[in-house]
């Protein structure tokens, strides 16, 4: 089953329109990708949280202080549908990181496949790998942040909402911040219904002003969930050291 799934998602990966994202993502740091997941790959992913076999470990937020709830992360070999649709959203996000990094100043630049990418963070120790579902259950958030795991970070990342809003929570939006400099930060709410992604910066991103391109830092998290329980998977394309 997790074949057909991952065939579908690949599919749709190859219908979205790549320009208008990259439009999106450089006026506010993120972009909606509608309906990513079909109903039963959300439902699939859902069911696999319960599968200690399929993750190499959990997190209890508030042990941590990152907020309440939990994940897990994957462990490798990766589910065929997780895989895939890694492997489909870096190809056409790896140019929009090129141009990122090129306005910035910044090196190294990313090469064409997720494999090249993944060979470079595997040399420099990073080899555990960092996609990952979170499950948040009434009165849980998170708080503000970047998910930086070692010296190679991939500057976007992807995550996909697998519950239905209204029906199987009330609450828990995702925010994004954004910090200007000698500026106060600006909030962004990104509303989601089940099967939609958004992708967004993972740190920094360029914005032009007057002087030409400066960085902004970007943050990310979850506001409480007020009723029910709310899933998500998120795709980070660089591994953790």
């Amino acid at each position: 089953m997790s074949a057909a799934l991952a065939a579908r998602a690949a599919r749709t990966v190859d219908a979205i329109d790549w320009t208008a994202v990259a439009a999106d993502l450089d006026l506010r740091g993120a972009a909606l990708l509608p309906r990513l997941l079909s109903d039963t790959t959300c439902a699939h992913l859902r069911a696999a949280y319960d599968d200690p076999t399929r993750f190499r470990s959990r997190v209890v937020m508030a042990r941590h202080g990152y907020g309440r709830g939990e994940y897990q992360y994957f462990r490798y070999p990766l589910p065929a549908e997780v895989q895939t649709l890694r492997e489909a959203l870096y190809a056409p996000l790896a140019p929009i990181a090129n141009a990122w990094y090129a306005r910035m100043g910044l090196e190294p630049r990313f090469p064409d496949s997720h494999a090249a990418f993944l060979a470079r963070c595997h040399a420099a120790g990073q080899t555990r790998p960092t996609p990952l579902l979170l499950r948040y259950a009434e009165g849980d958030y998170n708080h503000l942040h970047q998910d930086l795991y070692g010296e190679h970070v991939f500057p976007l990342q992807v995550a996909v909402l697998l519950s239905a809003p209204d029906t199987d929570f009330e609450g828990g939006e995702f925010v994004l911040t954004e910090q200007r400099p000698r500026q106060q930060s600006r909030v962004e709410v990104v509303r989601l219904t089940r099967g939609d992604a958004v992708v967004f910066a993972v740190n920094q991103r360029p914005v032009t002003g007057t002087r030409g391109d400066y960085r902004v830092t970007m943050r990310h998290g979850v506001s409480r969930v007020l009723r029910g329980s709310r899933m998500t998977m998120g795709i980070i394309f660089h591994d953790a050291l």
